[in-house]
């Protein structure tokens, strides 16, 4: 359980990581076409992290009840 714990917080970690890049290139872009790439593969990648961030509590919750009894 710990290792799959390390994974999923590797997986926000990197999930992260990769939104505040996109936000970096997406404001230090003059291009129009660019911004709006940028913008869409962050909103992606947020609409990952949210739809991954539930399963990754329910889990983290489930494993902190196992481990009080």
């Amino acid at each position: 359980m710990a290792t799959e714990t390390q994974g999923q917080n590797d997986t926000l970690s990197l999930l992260n990581t990769a939104i505040d890049v996109l936000d970096l290139a997406k404001e230090s872009t003059g291009a129009t076409p660019a911004r709006a790439a940028f913008t869409s593969a962050s909103a992606l990648l947020t609409l990952i992290k949210v739809r991954f961030l539930p399963i990754y509590v329910g889990r983290l919750s489930a494993n902190v009840r196992r481990t009080r009894r």
